[in-house]
């Protein structure tokens, strides 16, 4: 995107699925650089900052990325009785990391992320998306999360898959196979939380993951947030353990205790998120377990 820096009508339009897009006024190309593995670019834009995208499709936006982040980290972080290990697959910007080291009691977390240019570009360009990067207690592993999981070993209260949308080098973050290695890595106590796409448009998508991890995990849930970046305005995370519930075993009083200044995530919200709208309940309702609201 470089050729086009500082034009006035410059415009970000990202198509979704070739039926609809969305779309940033765009300042100035920040940066653009192809890996191995994709095409990298940050742009900065007239209402949402910088803007990261892979392969032409939007990750983050600097004006609401604290909502996506707040939920992939403190839901499951605030219902794990004890997390001390966390394991994130992706999350090459480092805004999960971010999140998960304001734990205080979270004493190491593995992050794997197979693209170096993902990470250099945020280090760089996004520095309060990346801020956490230096911290003693994180270990990065430039690397395949798919061959990271399968290989085994180390054990994980919590992982954490931050993945872009299953095209490319995330195609395979959500596969059957994947998630078994993801659940060997799982202490009995431990949680799995998955990008989960959108409930309007990636149902189809939604309902293999689920039955991809049905056999592997006695609960499993979904919880939502609203998103300006993506297409639709709204996304979801799943939820899989076996036996903790998100609800039931969510304790706000730890939460309080904590005292993060959060900008997005607090215990009505965590609740609130698991209240499903029908058209969730329509298509995935057989493959859900229920919460207590």
């Amino acid at each position: 995107m470089n050729d086009a820096a500082n034009r006035p009508d410059l415009w970000l339009r990202e198509v979704h699925q070739d039926a609809v897009a969305l779309g940033f006024r765009v300042v100035r190309s920040v940066f653009s650089g192809r890996s191995d593995h994709q095409q990298v670019d940050v742009v900065e834009t007239v209402a949402h900052g910088r803007v990261l995208l892979n392969d032409g499709i939007v990750m983050l936006s600097e004006r609401d990325e604290f909502v996506y982040h707040e939920m992939i980290a403190h839901v499951p972080l605030f219902v794990h009785p004890a997390p001390r290990r966390v394991l994130i697959i992706g999350g090459g910007d480092g805004g999960a990391a971010r999140e998960v080291l304001r734990h205080r009691d979270v004493e190491r977390v593995v992050m794997v992320e197979i693209d170096a240019l993902v990470i250099e570009a945020c280090r760089r360009h996004l520095p309060k998306v990346a801020a956490a990067f230096d911290d003693p207690r994180l270990e990065l592993i430039i690397g395949d999360g798919v061959a990271y999981a399968a290989a085994g070993g180390e054990t994980f209260d919590v992982v954490i898959v931050d993945s872009s949308d299953p095209v490319g080098p995330a195609r395979p973050l959500f596969d059957a196979g994947f998630y078994r290695s993801v659940a060997n890595l799982l202490a009995d106590d431990g949680i799995l939380v998955t990008q989960a796409e959108s409930p309007f448009y990636d149902a189809s998508l939604q309902q293999r993951m689920l039955a991809h991890q049905r056999s592997l995990f006695p609960r499993l849930h979904l919880y939502l947030f609203p998103t300006l970046s993506y297409p639709g305005g709204l996304w979801s995370f799943g939820f899989a353990s076996r036996g903790l519930c998100p609800v039931a075993d969510f304790d706000a009083r730890r939460l309080d205790a904590a005292g993060l200044a959060l900008r997005y995530y607090n215990a009505a919200v965590h609740r609130a998120a698991f209240a499903l709208p029908g058209l969730v309940l329509e298509s995935l309702g057989g493959l859900l377990d229920p919460v207590p609201l």
